[in-house]
């Protein structure tokens, strides 16, 4: 069912990028990334890893690739994996070479840690060599010298300095195939920064709260700073950075998007936090939910209500609604319709068998 958003958010235009087959920028949908936290070299974790990521909605996996081992690794990796591949690299000019040359679809370094111009000319005729993007990754923890010394202190004017002067690095040697981020554990100095950054150039910026935290306190960090800047209409590709498992990076940067309506995939939950109203357990429902409809791809939308304070409300804009009703009879709908009403111990079934039919319906269509 086509519910028409409150408010559109119109992207700012950026240039387009390839990584891999995937276009990052201008007009193509937002991207969402993770990255894996297993040894590169230990081959099978790691491509079960980025295969798990990826069932889960990832478009790109970054790979950790701090020694030769680690970026020879990836060329066997790729082999085995059908999702784009960002090398992550952060000093050695050499390893970025040979991930470049191992089959990494970008390279995330920053030209200011790689060391002298000779160097970094090493590491982009690499990436022209092996058709390889580059994201130039400024951090607030990791900063020039002399930059930081200029400003004193991490700051949004000094995280700017250093992409536009890595960007002249690049944009001097003819290499215009690269997205840029500017990242902070601060959520308001990421936002400020990346604010700034999106009006003096039009290269598409990837998005993120770095060390951001735990599960919770890391999704709400990413959650209030990647959705104010997308928002404003700022950001192409995103990684929710937690101190987790990556698959749930994966999960917290999708629904971000689904709530935006900047991208929808799978089934998207409107559900009440319960009360004494309720006609049936709305959270133990919803969790069952989520488990059993998580195979599907399809966007569909269901509104699970325990009463009909709100539930005929809101089933009314969704695929599919189930609203609380008294001794166990709950109505049921269907593109905003009343269908029939369903006992309580055969809801959870019944909705998985409509859900399940009208993504068919939708894929088929």
């Amino acid at each position: 069912m086509s519910i028409r958003p409150y408010r559109d958010i119109k992207r700012r235009k950026t240039k387009v990028i390839n990584v891999g087959n995937v276009k990052v920028g201008g007009d193509n949908p937002i991207t969402v990334q993770s990255m894996t936290n297993t040894l590169t070299t230990d081959v099978i974790a790691t491509i079960k890893q980025i295969n798990s990521i990826q069932e889960e909605g990832a478009d790109l996996v970054r790979v950790s690739c701090p020694d030769e081992s680690s970026s020879k690794a990836l060329k066997e990796i790729v082999k085995h994996v059908d999702i784009p591949i960002i090398a992550d690299i952060h000093f050695h000019y050499k390893r970025a070479i040979e991930a470049a040359e191992s089959g990494a679809s970008c390279l995330r370094i920053n030209p200011g840690n790689i060391g002298d111009k000779k160097k970094i000319y090493d590491v982009l005729q690499a990436a022209k060599n092996n058709n390889s993007s580059i994201r130039i990754g400024v951090n607030a923890g990791s900063l020039e010298k002399d930059i930081l010394e200029k400003f004193k202190e991490p700051c949004p004017e000094a995280l700017v300095e250093s992409a536009l002067r890595n960007i002249k690095i690049l944009e001097d040697q003819d290499f215009f195939n690269f997205k840029i981020s500017v990242k902070s554990s601060d959520v308001f100095l990421s936002i400020e920064a990346y604010r700034q950054l999106s009006k003096i150039t039009n290269y598409p910026l990837h998005l993120g709260i770095t060390e951001a935290g735990s599960f919770t306190s890391g999704s709400v960090k990413s959650s209030i700073g990647v959705g104010s800047l997308l928002l404003d209409g700022i950001g192409d590709t995103i990684r929710i950075s937690l101190s987790d498992d990556p698959v749930k990076e994966v999960t917290i940067g999708n629904e971000i998007l689904k709530s935006l309506n900047l991208r929808n995939r799978g089934v998207k939950i409107i559900s009440c936090p319960s009360c004494a109203r309720q006609g049936f357990q709305v959270i133990d429902t919803v969790k069952i939910l989520e488990e059993k409809l998580s195979h599907i791809k399809t966007p569909i939308t269901l509104s699970i209500i325990g009463c009909v304070v709100n539930g005929p409300g809101e089933a009314a804009m969704t695929d599919v609604g189930i609203t609380g009703g008294r001794n166990g009879n709950n109505m049921l709908y269907l593109s905003g319709i009343q269908s029939e009403k369903v006992m309580t111990e055969d809801m959870i079934s019944k909705v998985v068998q409509e859900v399940e039919k009208k993504a068919s319906e939708l894929k088929n269509n």
